[in-house]
């Protein structure tokens, strides 16, 4: 996604001049997005056109509407051994299936926008089979958003596809120097206190599809 794409996340739009980028209708402040399934990127979208990409009859489209669904398990099992093996050289990453490829993508926030980093499936599979609540994201619109908490441990939420955007651009926006500084850390905090807050609980054991 280019930077153009990252600002629509942090610059709210006047509700004068929102269009959807398939019909040209207003959207309003609150709208939804659609996912290009070919190139990936996301349009703003007014409710109509939202919802003519919602139904599963429509997965093999171009385009996907991107659900609402925010799911936290506080009982993720991650090694930091098999972090090592995911070859992610930062604390966080989001892990989606690209439908068009056929396979799970890993890509993590940097200065630079979204970075892609080479997954070994074996291992990612791996991790799905040791957390099965959280393997049933949805291709092209739902990802396993991973951060490696300082104090310890992985959290994981399954959020939809543009909240792990919207983390790129907030790490784009703040970014300052080698280690980030302390405005970028607080914002990505931030956005993880969020997430948190408006996510549904996986019972210990349970499996919640939502």
């Amino acid at each position: 996604m280019t930077a153009a794409g990252l600002r629509r996340f942090l610059e709210p739009q006047k509700p004068d001049v929102a269009r959807c980028e398939m019909c040209a209708e207003p959207t309003g402040t609150e709208h939804g997005h659609v996912v290009n399934v070919e190139s990936r990127a996301l349009l703003c979208t007014c409710r109509s056109c939202y919802l003519l990409f919602t139904h599963e009859a429509g997965a093999q489209r171009r385009y996907r509407s991107v659900p609402e669904r925010h799911l936290y398990d506080p009982a993720f099992r991650l090694s930091q051994a098999t972090w090592d093996e995911l070859q992610i050289p930062v604390r966080t990453a989001f892990f989606f299936r690209n439908s068009t490829l056929d396979q799970t993508v890993a890509l993590y926030p940097s200065p630079a926008g979204a970075t892609e980093s080479l997954l070994p499936l074996d291992t990612w599979e791996r991790v799905l089979a040791d957390n099965p609540a959280m393997a049933d994201a949805r291709p092209d619109v739902e990802a396993l958003l991973v951060d490696r908490r300082p104090e310890g441990g992985f959290a994981c939420h399954l959020v939809p596809i543009d909240a792990c955007y919207e983390l790129v651009g907030l790490v784009r926006l703040h970014w300052k120097g080698f280690d980030g500084g302390q405005e970028a850390w607080k914002a990505i905090e931030d956005f993880f206190t969020g997430l948190r807050r408006r996510s549904d609980l996986v019972p210990p054991g349970g499996d919640d599809r939502g």
